[in-house]
């Protein structure tokens, strides 16, 4: 028992690590940031779909169901699209690090969401991921854009958990990952019509490696991420999983320090804020761990 459960721990971390390399493919993408959002959901929706016929699940929902699920996807996308768009407006290190920030966002929407009264100690914590955002803003005032489009990414990635922790409790939690994907597809296009830009989906260079970057990005980063973090929880507790992911932005930026060493040499200031947020959020995750 003990030894299956440290291999899906195992598994969990490759998740997380996973999650982090998202960012360095974001890097290593040439593709602006709609355009790359628009593909990943196309064939993580594709994927989800095989997935679903393959598993017998049931895929018909009714039309208000279709809606519940619509307003998630079209926040995802909106998170990852403010996401890439940081990445290429300052690095991977000031992103990763705004976007640890979503715990802390997390914390006050979800009492708004369950009708609970905001407790004294997440103000505090919440005090001090802003003293860490803050560091870090003066200390790289050069990547404002960033900062801000990391800090927007954290808010859209906090408001995509509470709408779905509401509706995993009632809803098939792959049915819901499909059709925000397929949500989010539809959204992105339905932009790109009217701003008369959709011919920037195409890549000229069929060549390219961009096309194997958001392979990788749309089916194991996307696809089988979610699908494995789900089938994660019957085996692990979710504080366990939850209290992982936080280590996103960590393996992150050590991926980015490792692969792009010039690019992300940053201040001692940074670091020290960014410490103090990864620190606060799972002080912060404990702390309602041992409340529960």
């Amino acid at each position: 028992m003990h030894t299956r459960n440290f291999k899906h721990y195992i598994h969990l971390h490759f998740l997380v690590f996973i999650a982090g390399f998202t960012a360095i493919l974001g890097e290593l993408i040439s593709v602006s940031s709609i355009p790359l959002v628009w593909h990943r959901m196309l064939i993580a929706s594709v994927l989800t779909f095989i997935y679903l016929i393959a598993a017998k699940n049931k895929i018909s929902i009714d039309f208000k169901t279709f809606l519940k699920f619509s307003l998630p996807g079209i926040i995802i996308a909106l998170h990852w699209i403010t996401f890439f768009e940081a990445i290429e407006q300052s690095n991977i290190s000031i992103t990763l690090a705004m976007f640890s920030t979503a715990a802390f966002f997390t914390s006050f929407i979800e009492p708004l969401f369950f009708r609970r009264r905001i407790i004294y100690y997440e103000i505090i914590m919440g005090l001090l991921v802003i003293i860490g955002v803050y560091l870090i803003t003066m200390a790289e005032i050069s990547y404002l854009n960033g900062i801000i489009l990391g800090i927007f990414s954290a808010l859209f990635s906090s408001l995509f958990s509470v709408f779905n922790g509401k509706l995993v409790k009632k809803y098939s939690p792959i049915t819901i990952s499909f059709y925000e994907f397929l949500t989010g597809v539809i959204f992105i296009t339905s932009y790109l019509l009217i701003t008369e830009s959709f011919s920037s989906v195409y890549i000229e260079n069929i060549f390219s490696l961009d096309y194997f970057y958001l392979f990788i990005l749309g089916s194991i980063c996307t696809a089988y991420a979610f699908i494995a973090a789900v089938s994660l929880m019957k085996y692990l507790t979710p504080f366990t999983v939850v209290l992982t992911y936080n280590l996103e932005p960590v393996y992150g930026i050590v991926l980015a320090i490792l692969l792009f060493p010039n690019q992300e040499k940053m201040s001692f200031m940074f670091y020290l804020g960014a410490i103090l947020i990864l620190t606060t959020i799972i002080i912060n995750a404990f702390i309602k761990y041992r409340k529960n």
